[in-house]
């Protein structure tokens, strides 16, 4: 029989389930245009309203990553692991965890996006770096894994072209807020860059999508169940986004942070999750037999600097500078800086971090839209973390930025996003729950 758009999405308005087959049908027809915008948007409606169970949102991922190009990753060596975040304030993960889990011996490929909104996007990242090509060939790539065991790409647009066509009508029609639509849409991007087994990072708190536990948890338990339904591996990682994950916000300021890290020279939040992704990235692919041999493996490779040799190998490769390593000043450097200090006495409790994430793009550092320019020097230094006591006339932030006049512009607002009590917060941990499949 010939399936029917209408017939589809009274089926799934009255609440009914969606075959695998159906489902095929009604991607492809979002692919290739032949569903209508408005029929399109009404499915998406109709799912976001009656929700989609564990085989319909697993029948979804698939026909998404199906909807273009698939990467082959057969003729790697070994296993392969792949790393996704949902998208954070100084989330620089990607540019230690890749060379960190290069070194342990791993092959990474990882397919990486630019910065929309108030989250940095690694690929705006490695595109600071003075000449460094982040648009490479498919075989490119595969070349230079099999060569150097890394590679950090951009998206090329026949990966999930589906996923890109539901993604916009979803932001124009209310339909974003759904888990299984998120999970879909994630899923579906890391299936199609062919790797065995998927880690991802559930950001949870003030700076991130999913607000609270409870939702970061149910995302987490369903993308966890559709790598189960289509036969990879995947581990999901909940951490902390209550406040910035580094303390470097800014595009050449975080490719410094990671540097830093890499070094061995600076500890915190954001070497422990890359700690905590990389041991599990490691199990994933059983390159280690428990959890202590994980960490002490990754120890061993940032302690020996094989970590960061892969990082300076990554820039050699894609053509970047690789002595930016030891010479930071060949990185764009800002033309005013400023100071912002604490205005009174108090223990530092809360940031609004998506706050100074929107001051971020607001400095230059961030697009609203895609072809905006964004300026590589803009960016914060944040001197202080949750918990700590400031001492009036501290210096709590440094602002860097090309414009002079955006930087006198953001400093007002910052009164308003950190505030400092009396009181004493409770300690939180970074790592809130893992969940495995």
């Amino acid at each position: 029989m010939r399936l029917n758009p209408v017939d589809l999405i009274v089926k799934k308005r009255d609440g009914g389930c969606l075959t695998a087959e159906e489902i095929g049908f009604f991607i492809l027809g979002a692919a290739d245009d032949s569903w209508p915008d408005y029929q399109v948007a009404a499915m998406l409606m109709a799912m976001f309203l009656r929700g989609l169970d564990t085989g319909e949102t697993a029948a979804l991922t698939l026909a998404m990553a199906a909807s273009g190009d698939q990467l082959d990753l057969s003729g790697l060596p070994g296993r392969k692991v792949d790393k996704h975040s949902t998208g954070g304030v100084a989330d620089t993960t990607t540019l230690v965890l890749v060379p960190l889990v290069a070194a342990c011996g791993v092959p990474t490929v990882k397919i990486s996006g630019r910065g929309l909104g108030f989250t940095g996007g690694t690929i705006d990242k490695l595109e600071s770096i003075p000449g460094f090509r982040v648009a490479l060939g498919i075989n490119e790539a595969l070349d230079q894994v099999r060569r150097d065991g890394l590679v950090i790409m951009a998206q090329t647009d026949r990966l999930t072209p589906a996923d890109r066509k539901l993604y916009a009508l979803r932001d124009v029609t209310g339909t974003v807020e759904s888990i299984p639509l998120i999970a879909a849409s994630i899923m579906s991007k890391k299936i199609a860059a062919g790797a065995d087994a998927i880690v991802l990072d559930v950001k949870c708190g003030n700076g991130a999508f999913m607000r609270d536990l409870p939702l970061a948890r149910q995302l987490a338990r369903t993308m966890v169940d559709i790598g189960r339904q289509v036969g990879r591996k995947v581990t999901a990682v909940i951490s902390d986004m209550n406040q910035p994950l580094g303390q470097f916000i800014g595009n050449t300021l975080e490719v410094m942070e990671a540097i830093k890290v890499l070094r061995g020279e600076l500890e915190g939040d954001l070497l422990d999750v890359c700690l905590t992704l990389g041991s599990e990235m490691l199990l994933a692919v059983d390159a280690v037999r428990d959890e202590g041999q994980a960490l002490q493996m990754l120890r061993q490779a940032l302690e020996s600097g094989s970590a960061l040799e892969k990082f300076s190998r990554l820039l050699s490769s894609q053509g970047g500078d690789a002595r930016i390593i030891d010479q930071p000043w060949r990185l764009p450097q800002p033309a005013s800086r400023a100071q912002w200090c604490a205005p009174c006495d108090g223990y530092l409790t809360e940031l609004d971090t998506a706050g100074l994430g929107h001051l971020f793009v607001a400095l230059g550092g961030g697009r609203k839209t895609k072809l905006d320019p964004i300026d590589y020097t803009a960016g914060f230094i944040l001197h202080a973390r949750l918990g700590d006591y400031i001492s009036k006339g501290m210096p709590l932030v440094d602002i860097q930025a090309s414009d002079a006049a955006k930087i006198s512009q953001v400093i007002p607002a910052l009164h308003n996003l950190i505030k400092l009590d009396d009181k004493q917060p409770t300690a939180k941990p970074t790592i809130l729950d893992i969940i495995r499949g």
